[in-house]
């Protein structure tokens, strides 16, 4: 039984494989015709790269005790057979937790320590000091040692209210926010900061990456929550529970971290089944989940559509039990049908999109390429047909004059030096802009400004002139690149007059991707730095921690952006020496042409014949290339689609424990939660 969220992944993965097959077919064409060259393979390797490494993010928000876990459980894990993370009645989650899969690692778990906030490192820099990291393995074939090691993220200790107040879970300023005391006058803290569990799931295979959330307390704490992974997700579920409706630090969650991006965002209202009432009947105890959704719609500001009524546990023991009827009467199926409509078609275009565009760059440069090769090979024609009929002294001049015309070719070589370096220096200008040096001083003029004013309340102000400033050295390296393509544009048109070459300035690459990546982080990070969280800002350490973790965020956008630059500079400068390399070898054939045709009776028109045969040869090579660029073009204009109720083969499931012949379907998924 498998839900109609997991046939589309599916179905896209399978679709994204086709486009990664259709992107082989035609670097191998290439290979086995000489004509892939290194820039065209950077391209390549850079295209099916983007293509593998593409996830799709589902984060699940809530305060504690609202189910989050039973529902990640319910919609991928059912499978396993049983409860896959740890949900149990009370706090769970006590850590953000990563679900994901790859395959260059062993199944496990990866937990950060969560002392490890004291040292301001973030979490993208963490994440590459595996020595910081517990690591615990996964017995996959065991469901009841997988479940003994994945309930390590619930795992707490107790420290002193200092340590509390150092590590962000205790603020004199905020009581209400602050956990409870013990006798002994300690506080419960999370062990972990951080949970990765590599889990070789078949839908975390297919890219999917599940984020589960601690509560409140533990998002306001942890920035990188609100910062890093919550506005990187594709969607957000945010689970409330039916019996509670939306509590207030429901709704600060909401107003604080997910309100604003309407489009990804899902509300769940879980544990209908304890409404259910046996003095009331099933349409009495329907209106009042209506009832419940509307209230919530209301409260939160959403359309009602997005509000959706379900029993996590009920559909979870359901699938375990193989009940269908249980599992429509859940109501989790219309959940994963919102989920898969909205999210499949968006993926999809992106991917259809970095496909189509990649490989047309790719078409263009080969079609080029052919056209310059076929150029010179109509020169060559036009020139051995005027040979017909000729004296051997006609010859021998048309073989001086090769000689000659491949001297005069070879001084562009000293043009084409000026030109590449002209070319380096301006590219190096651009580059300076976006430096990851240049980022970090930019932040750190911001920490300058911020430490200046009291209780760091002018750290807003300082941070919305950093993204200006960082605008503006985006727009200045896009200013540049616009000047390198205006002077190679120049100096193209005069080689391409002067020596017969066909070079072409490539289209600089697209800015616009990064300019909204960096807005999306002023926005995200112009919340965190509002009055709200003032107090923490001006709590000991909290600020480096809060800017390590912006200078990584910024290093990815703006290293990006750079590599993207820097990959249009290769091939537009590949495109010189392929051509002065095709150049070369035509003059060498020329003239080797000439010598057979001048010492041997019959050799023209057996050059002719070489020479037409050669150019049908490059003319079908062009068709192949066109022929293989519209496959994956209309590939891409196909993207998957997952009937209602087409069905797969099912996944092999790695733990499978099977349910006692006449227990119920609660008791098959473990328990209630």
């Amino acid at each position: 039984m498998i839900s109609t969220l997991a046939r589309r992944l599916d179905a896209l993965a399978d679709w994204r494989r086709a486009l990664d097959r259709a992107v082989e077919q035609y670097a191998e064409f290439l290979s086995d015709h000489d004509l892939r060259d290194a820039a065209a393979g950077a391209q390549i390797d850079a295209l099916r790269q983007r293509l593998a490494s593409d996830r799709l993010v589902l984060a699940f928000v809530a305060e504690f005790s609202r189910g989050k876990s039973e529902l990640i459980n319910a919609i991928f894990f059912a499978d396993a057979g049983r409860r896959v993370l740890p949900a149990t009645p009370g706090r769970t989650t006590m850590c953000p937790v990563e679900l994901s899969w790859d395959a260059e690692q062993p199944a496990g778990v990866s937990l950060l320590p969560i002392d490890t906030r004291l040292k301001t490192l973030s979490l993208a820099e963490l994440r590459e000091k595996p020595d910081l990291w517990r690591r615990i393995e996964l017995p996959v074939l065991e469901a009841a040692q997988l479940a003994e090691a994945l309930a390590e993220v619930k795992r707490t200790s107790q420290v002193s209210l200092d340590e509390a107040r150092q590590l962000g879970f205790w603020n004199d300023e905020h009581p209400q926010d602050n956990p409870p005391r013990a006798s002994d006058g300690t506080v419960e803290v999370p062990m972990w900061r951080h949970a990765l569990i590599n889990y070789p799931h078949p839908l975390l295979k297919r890219g999917l990456v599940v984020i589960d959330t601690p509560g409140l307390n533990a998002i306001g704490a942890e920035p990188e929550l609100t910062l890093g992974l919550l506005p990187s997700a594709h969607a957000t579920v945010f689970i409330l529970g039916a019996d509670t409706g939306v509590t207030k630090s429901d709704l600060e969650i909401w107003r604080e971290h997910l309100d604003g991006r309407a489009l990804e965002r899902f509300v769940v209202l879980n544990k209908i089944d304890t409404l259910a009432d046996p003095l009331s009947s099933r349409q009495e105890v329907d209106q009042q989940v209506q009832h419940q959704c509307e209230v919530v719609a209301q409260t939160l500001a959403v359309e009602r559509e997005r509000v959706f009524p379900l029993s996590a546990r009920d559909a979870l023991a359901a699938r375990v039990a193989g009940d269908e009827a249980a599992v429509q009467a859940s109501r989790l199926p219309a959940l994963e049908d919102a989920l898969s409509a909205q999210l499949m078609p968006q993926r999809a275009a992106v991917i259809g999109r970095i496909a189509v565009d990649g490989m047309e760059a790719l078409r263009a440069q080969a079609a080029k390429r052919l056209g310059d090769q076929r150029r010179q090979l109509t020169e060559q024609l036009l020139e051995l047909r005027g040979l017909r009929g000729k004296s051997g002294n006609k010859v021998k001049l048309m073989l001086e004059r090769a000689h000659a015309d491949s001297a005069e070719f070879e001084r562009c070589t000293v043009r084409l030096s000026a030109l590449k370096a002209v070319h380096s220096r301006q590219l190096k200008q651009a580059m300076q802009l976006l430096s990851s040096d240049r980022v970090r001083d930019e932040v750190a003029q911001m920490r300058k400004a911020s430490d200046a004013s009291w209780f760091k309340l002018g750290a807003r102000k300082a941070f919305v002139a950093l993204c200006a400033r960082l605008r503006e050295m985006m727009a200045g390296a896009t200013q540049k690149v616009g000047e390198i393509e205006q002077m190679l544009s120049g100096s193209f048109k005069q080689l391409n007059a002067e020596y017969g070459f066909a070079l072409a300035a490539a289209a600089t690459p697209g800015m616009e991707r990064y300019e909204r990546e960096l807005a999306l982080i002023e926005s995200s990070y112009t919340r965190y730095l509002g009055a709200a969280n003032a107090w923490r800002l001006s709590e000991p350490g909290f600020l480096d921690h809060f800017l390590r973790m912006l200078v990584s965020k910024l290093r990815v956008v703006f290293e990006n952006a750079a590599g993207d630059i820097e990959m249009w500079s290769r091939s537009t400068s590949a495109q010189m020496e392929s051509q002065l390399r095709d150049r070369r070898r035509g003059f060498k054939r020329r003239r080797e042409a000439l010598e057979r045709i001048q010492s041997a009776a019959g050799e023209l028109e057996r050059r002719i014949t070489e020479v037409q045969a050669q150019d049908e040869r490059l003319a079908g090579w062009l068709v192949k290339v066109d022929a293989l660029a519209e496959a994956l073009r209309q590939l891409a204009a196909a993207p998957p689609s997952a009937p209602e109720g087409a069905e797969r083969a099912p996944h092999l499931s790695l733990v499978r424990a099977k349910p006692a012949p006449h227990s119920t379907p609660a008791e098959a998924a473990g328990g209630a939660a």
